[in-house]
């Protein structure tokens, strides 16, 4: 059977010409206060832990905690591949009617990449330095994009994402004095700060960003939460130059559509990542995680 249309001709266009797209993520109540469940049953596990903690498929931590991070006042602001081992997360980002979005916006054939949870809780001072996504994970093609599920009402005050539009049309360095920093060299910013546009939206909508949007975020300012359900998708002939920044026990999982076989090439000039060993890419940025 055919999947539903989700998504109009404008909407699509929108996508190709700015880079982004806001709409309704047509998941149901039900499965999100399933979400809501398991992470807060993760961040009260994290009381319990003074440093990042559990094991991701390439034996990093699963779950990442901001400095100041106690029993007291929990700080956790990243969980690695949620759908690695939670079969809620796996329903939303494999079987969910988003998942329809994304294949018709990079399709018809995607495959699954990797996913994460960002997370800042009142008072959290992380903040995400404008970077495009592209740089961490190279591919022979950038049919690629990321799914921003709203798991909170996200506004200026509490962190939301910012996004360049059109930004997706450049490509801007990543490495500063030949290192590999997962960050545009701040000169760029008063730029990206004119341009930029705050993706504000409500509990359960969804923001789609191209692999080469520029993007960041500020810290929550707020006394309300900011949670959000990241992941990253592939047109299936798009196949990986480097080993995943962030490896999922599933990626290279197709999720819609069928398996050509072949690997589409783009003419491009790219940066290749060197490899790090931070648990998560707050570390590369110069964020360093609660010890």
């Amino acid at each position: 059977m055919e999947s539903q249309n989700y998504l109009n001709k404008d909407q699509i266009q929108y996508f190709r010409d700015y880079g982004y797209l806001i709409c309704q993520s047509a998941i149901d109540d039900q499965l999100l206060r399933k979400l809501d469940e398991e992470l807060d049953a993760w961040i009260e596990e994290s009381r319990s832990h003074t440093k990042n903690f559990g094991v991701t498929h390439d034996g990093k931590a699963r779950f990442d905690l901001e400095v100041g991070h106690s029993s007291g006042h929990p700080k956790m602001r990243r969980v690695a591949n949620p759908a690695d081992i939670s079969k809620n997360f796996q329903d939303v980002l494999w079987d969910s009617p988003m998942v329809d979005m994304v294949s018709e916006l990079i399709g018809p054939s995607i495959r699954f990449h990797h996913c994460k949870l960002n997370i800042k809780l009142p008072g959290m001072k992380t903040v995400v330095y404008y970077h495009q996504d592209h740089s961490y994970d190279p591919h022979t093609n950038d049919d690629m994009l990321a799914i921003l599920l709203m798991l909170d009402d996200a506004n200026e005050d509490n962190g939301c994402l910012q996004v360049v539009p059109e930004s997706h049309k450049k490509r801007f360095s990543h490495f500063r004095n030949g290192d590999y920093v997962g960050a545009i060299d701040p000169s760029y910013y008063d730029e990206f700060e004119r341009k930029r546009v705050p993706i504000v939206a409500a509990r359960g909508e969804v923001c789609f960003m191209h692999t080469w949007t520029v993007h960041g975020s500020e810290s929550n300012r707020s006394k309300t939460p900011r949670r959000l359900l990241i992941c990253d998708y592939a047109a299936a002939d798009a196949y990986p130059l480097l080993s995943p920044a962030l490896p999922s026990a599933y990626t290279g999982k197709l999720v819609r559509g069928v398996d050509s076989g072949t690997a589409r090439l783009r003419s491009d000039v790219i940066e290749i990542r060197t490899p790090y060993r931070h648990d998560s890419f707050f570390g590369v940025q110069g964020q360093p995680s609660a010890q």
